[in-house]
């Protein structure tokens, strides 16, 4: 059931009764408030929790400062920039904007949008302007991709081309285009109409010495390859990716990229979960290990084991790439069994390590009975055994796990007993109880290693009526 929501008048209403009608002090006031909305079910997210404050230009009425702020703009866009200095008031919005979602969502309830856009329009001349309208552009859109309309893409794309020397600007404007399609398929689609992965490629070949500019355009890559959308039933992300690999180079950019920043962990995590956004077909798993990329995905393992958001995305890529049969052959030849099996120990305290590690080997594993073989020669099958100990509440862990230990067996009955020796029976069976989820992959793999399954018979066939 969803919650109740409530306008920010209705809010700041009862806040200004608590200390009017009741006397009390502003902070009792605003605590008393939040109980008492909190106490009735009501969803304060997207509410400023604050007291309003008098504003210096008003005779006493009182508004939250990032409304304050915004008007202050608005007054100045109506006005030519030349007679205005409006960086100030840019910059104070932006930095109201980053304090949280409900700052965002107040400001674009009063039509912080077209604003802020207009701000942007007036400044495409001025870089330093401009900088200030994009942060607060950015600020604004973040969560909030609805108010992008096309006077807005527009602007995003001439930004993009007019300023592709400017890597300030440039990520700016990459940041604001992530904004608005995390989440949203039609700007998604829209933006990619007009040419934004060609700027996008463009930009990370043109600053590929630019940590934060690479990132930043990768992780945009990334988010066009996404469908979580939940308001469309059909995005384009498969297409989107193949079209960034085809047209655009996206393989041999990125993994050219990672090559400038052998040191940089967040721009290696970023360019790593790209790639594995990319790897969406066969002959695409097959280029990046042409391109370099397995051999250069097996050293940074080697080199990073002790940075566990690094070790996380370099798994996941081994894994996305490994779909590819042949590239399967390429990381065991290449000691990446061993790899993961050393980093699965290493962060056997992270959730997520176990849960990539246990996917990344149960990709090699299937279909590949050697592979099996070398599996349980490096103590795959043990570490997978350890992580379900470790973390008996983490679903994904439990289910990659029985996966894993199922793809072991199936095709070579002799590890089955060394399996079930380190306990894989009992620890199946708690995640069965503990896990609805759990509930094929645990009985298939139960089946496989041999052990008694009760299997649910959810229809038996019998003719009867439906309703008793």
């Amino acid at each position: 059931m969803d919650k109740r929501r409530i306008t920010q008048e209705t809010f700041d209403a009862v806040v200004r009764e608590n200390i009017e009608d009741f006397e009390m002090d502003a902070e009792d006031a605003l605590k008393e408030a939040i109980e008492q909305f909190e106490s009735q079910g009501v969803d304060l997210s997207n509410i400023v929790k604050e007291v309003p404050k008098a504003s210096d230009d008003t005779a006493g009425d009182q508004m939250h400062e990032v409304l304050q702020v915004l008007e202050s703009l608005r007054i100045a866009a109506m006005s030519p920039l030349e007679q205005t200095d409006i960086t100030d008031d840019l910059k104070c919005f932006a930095e109201q904007c980053s304090l949280g979602f409900a700052q965002r969502y107040l400001a674009a309830q009063k039509d912080a949008y077209p604003t802020i856009l207009s701000c942007c329009q007036k400044s495409l001349d001025d870089a330093v302007s401009l900088s200030s309208a994009l942060s607060a552009l950015s600020s604004l859109t973040d969560g909030q991709p609805d108010l992008l309309d096309v006077e807005g893409r527009d602007l995003l794309i001439k930004v993009l081309h007019v300023h592709e020397g400017d890597p300030s600007l440039t990520c700016q404007a990459v940041r604001t285009v992530r904004h608005c399609c995390l989440k949203h398929e039609q700007n998604r689609q829209d933006l990619v109409k007009a040419g934004v992965l060609a700027l996008l490629a463009g930009t990370i070949k043109r600053h590929t010495g630019n940590a934060e500019l690479v990132r930043e355009a990768c992780a945009t890559l990334r988010v066009m390859t996404f469908d979580d959308d939940v308001r469309v039933p059909f995005g384009r992300a498969h297409e989107h990716a193949k079209m960034i690999v085809l047209e655009h180079n996206g393989l041999k950019v990125i993994i050219e990229a990672a090559k400038e920043h052998p040191q940089n962990t967040s721009v290696l995590s970023e360019l790593c979960a790209t790639l594995s956004r990319l790897a969406v077909r066969n002959e695409f798993c097959q280029d990046i290990v042409d391109l370099g990329g397995l051999k250069f995905l097996m050293s940074l393992l080697a080199d990073s084991l002790d940075s566990q958001d690094l070790v996380r995305q370099v798994l996941s890529a081994i894994k996305a790439i490994a779909g590819n049969d042949d590239v399967k052959d390429g990381v065991v030849k290449a000691g990446g069994l061993e790899l993961i099996v050393l980093a699965m120990n290493r962060h056997m305290a992270n959730a997520q390590v176990c849960e990539q590690g246990c996917a990344a080997m149960c990709v090699l594993a299937l279909r590949k009975s050697n592979n099996c073989k070398v599996i349980m020669e490096d103590g795959g099958a043990l570490a997978a055994i350890q992580a379900m100990k470790t973390h008996p509440g983490e679903v994904n862990v439990q289910k990659q796990s029985c996966m894993l230990l199922r793809n072991l067996v199936s095709r070579t009955k002799d590890f089955s007993q060394p399996i079930l020796e380190m306990g894989a029976e009992a620890l199946i069976g708690q995640a069965l109880a503990s896990h609805r989820d759990c509930g094929d992959v645990g009985r298939a793999a139960l089946r496989d290693l041999g052990c008694k399954v009760e299997l649910r018979e959810l229809w038996t066939g019998e003719k009867g009526s439906l309703l008793h």
